[in-house]
């Protein structure tokens, strides 16, 4: 049994001894000594345990999943195609340091891509525009919690892995009842 983000109890795995099917169905086997037995079942649900666990991961995070667990760490979201380049650059030296990330190169309004990937959970935004091009840095926005302001990418990177060496795990804020 494992408790959830409210207290709630899950039974996740299970392996039951079961007489009561084999009777129901009439099972039978012929033993050693030549006479019929009711043999006894045992029933085991690994894979729903499975799904269960993960409902109540995703339920025990509300989605927000710790860094070294979600899909997708980064969203690099440069303000106008003319960026974009640079953001390909960003994104080779991520996955060169086996950090998954992806651009957002939709010809949106950034503030459509930040809300797009806040909504989406990914911890993690680097929003590029002309400065962090001229500087060679990039703008960091933390989910939830907004700018962290302009870092160089080979910090935003000691910063990620950090995170998921140390597995820092999303903590629920506790309410007051």
């Amino acid at each position: 049994m494992v408790r959830d983000a409210i207290g709630r109890k899950w039974q996740l795995g299970t392996i039951q001894v079961d007489y009561n099917l084999p009777e129901r169905f009439d099972l039978t086997y012929i033993g050693e000594d030549n006479s019929k037995h009711r043999p006894v079942m045992i029933h085991r649900a690994p894979f729903g345990s499975l799904e269960r666990f993960v409902a109540v991961l995703i339920e025990h995070c509300a989605g927000k999943f710790p860094m070294w667990l979600v899909p997708v760490q980064v969203k690099i979201l440069p303000i106008s195609d003319k960026f974009i380049t640079y953001a390909q650059n960003v994104l080779n030296q991520l996955k060169n340091n086996d950090i998954r990330a992806e651009i957002d190169d939709r010809s949106e309004k950034i503030g459509k891509k930040i809300r797009d990937t806040e909504l989406a959970k990914i911890p993690i935004m680097l929003i590029i525009g002309e400065k962090e091009v001229n500087e060679q840095k990039v703008s960091v926005r933390r989910q939830g919690k907004g700018d962290e302001g302009t870092k160089t990418l080979d910090e935003v990177i000691e910063n990620i892995k950090d995170e998921v060496d140390n597995k820092t795990a999303y903590q629920p804020e506790k309410t007051e009842q």
